[in-house]
Parts: structure tokens; sequence; C-alpha cells
């Protein structure tokens, strides 16, 4: 089953409060707690505080969203163990990385061994504390193509990593459609947004509803898979919460 949630990043300006408030107003079920403002990095009783209000308002805690890059954040100081800590902390059944910090085409093959060798670390220590890794699935990274991301899943060679999936804004929807397909036996949890191409090239949001239909069709294949994850709202057009909740409307429709 796929249930609907909220990426606490979307609103970086509101408070934690403000944030579980919003959630439970928009009737979704859980929130993917972000790690740079929200639940920092390290910051286990602030973690710790965020999971039991989350809890106590009867919502679920989708995933920690770290800013954790592999082959970077450990040199500039952000250890691996305070977002493993802070996850836990937190009571996350998930942390969500990014797989480097170059994009595929500009990435080595010796590069490409050294970021598998330390998701497999840090999958084995998250594992340890019953937690997945999984793998945002974006630009900038080795997760910039549906081949790239398969094949670094490949290298990790590890049953505690997965990948997150959200449209590819450079693909059309039949693309995008091959794309979830193939990922899909690796699919932890879906970002959700909706986003159009101005004329310049650049992308605006859009409400949720102006894409409801090619979601339909992504959410109806991901709920093929029999283990529950979430669908979760990441970003809305003007920062709007009015805008949240309406796209929280139809997400849920869908969702039904």
């Amino acid at each position: 089953m796929i249930q609907p949630g909220l990426v606490s990043i979307t609103f970086r300006q509101l408070s934690c409060d403000e944030i579980i408030t919003l959630v439970k107003q928009a009737g979704l079920r859980a929130i993917e707690w972000g790690g740079d403002i929200h639940v920092q990095h390290g910051d286990t009783a602030r973690a710790s505080e965020v999971g039991d209000k989350t809890r106590e308002a009867g919502l679920e805690i989708a995933a920690y969203g770290s800013y954790y890059r592999l082959g970077k954040s450990a040199n500039e100081g952000l250890g691996f163990q305070k977002v493993l800590d802070s996850a836990s902390a937190l009571g996350s059944p998930v942390i969500r990385i990014w797989a480097g910090f170059k994009g595929s085409a500009e990435s080595s093959a010796d590069e490409r061994k050294a970021l598998s060798i330390e998701a497999r670390e840090i999958a084995e220590a998250a594992g340890e504390r019953k937690i997945k890794i999984a793998m945002e699935f974006h630009g900038g990274s080795l997760t910039d193509t549906t081949e790239s991301a398969l094949k670094f899943l490949e290298e990790c060679a590890s049953e505690n990593i997965q990948t997150y999936w959200q449209p590819p804004l450079n693909l059309n929807h039949p693309e995008c459609v091959k794309s979830l397909w193939a990922v899909l036996p690796h699919l932890s949890n879906l970002h959700v947004f909706s986003w159009g191409t101005k004329p310049d090239g650049t992308y605006s949001r859009l409400p949720f509803a102006d894409h409801s239909k090619e979601w339909t069709e992504y959410l109806s294949i991901a709920s093929r898979l029999p283990s529950d994850r979430y669908a979760m709202i990441e970003f809305v057009k003007d920062d709007s919460p009015a805008q949240f909740l309406a796209d929280a409307a139809a997400l849920k429709l869908i969702l039904s």
C-alpha cells in the first residue's frame, strides 16, 4: 500500500510543530523530516523530540531526508554516524542519501567503485539498527539516469540499499513510465511534485492536479509492489500552504 505524506523541506520556513499541524490538516499519513533545518544531523535530542511529536499526532515517520553525499560529506565533517544517530533517535525506517556529488557521465570507474564501497559500509551500519538506505533519484549524482542508478545498485551489491524515484524532468511521460518500471524492484519511496517547462527551458511549479493523469499511472505502477511505501509531496507552487492542501487532496484522491 502507498501512503501519502510530505517532505518537510517543502516548507523550510515553517517550524516542526507547524508542519505537523499542516500535515494533519491535509489528512496525510507521514512526514519525511529533512536533515538540514528541521532535524539537523547529529542533534539527537531534537530528533527524538520531533519523532515523539510526530507519533503523538498520529503520524508516521516515512524517512530521514539526510544531505549525506557519498564521497564528500565525510571529508567535509559530516560523518555518517551523526546521520545514523539522528535517524535512529527520530525513529526513521529509512535514511535518504545522495549517490555522490557528480553526474554519472563525469564519474570514473574508480570513483564509482569507491562510492559503492562507502555505500555498502554505511548500509551495513544502518542495517544493524534495522534502518534502510535509499538513494535520492536526482541529477548531479550517480542516479542522474535510470541506467546509472541501476548500475550503481548492482555495484553496491547490498540488500539494504534501495532508491527513491521521481519523474526525471528531462524525460517525457512514456520515458518516465519506463524508468519507474525499471527501478521498481529496488523502489523505496516516491517524491511527488508537479513541474512544467518554461519557454526558456527553466522549470516552474504547478498545481499537482495539472499532472494528476501522469501520477495516476506512476502510483498505479508503484502500488504493484507488495510492501508498503510512501508517496510524499516535495515542493508546491509558490511555497503556499493553501496550494499544499489542494495538492494533498488531489494526491489522496488518486490513492483512494
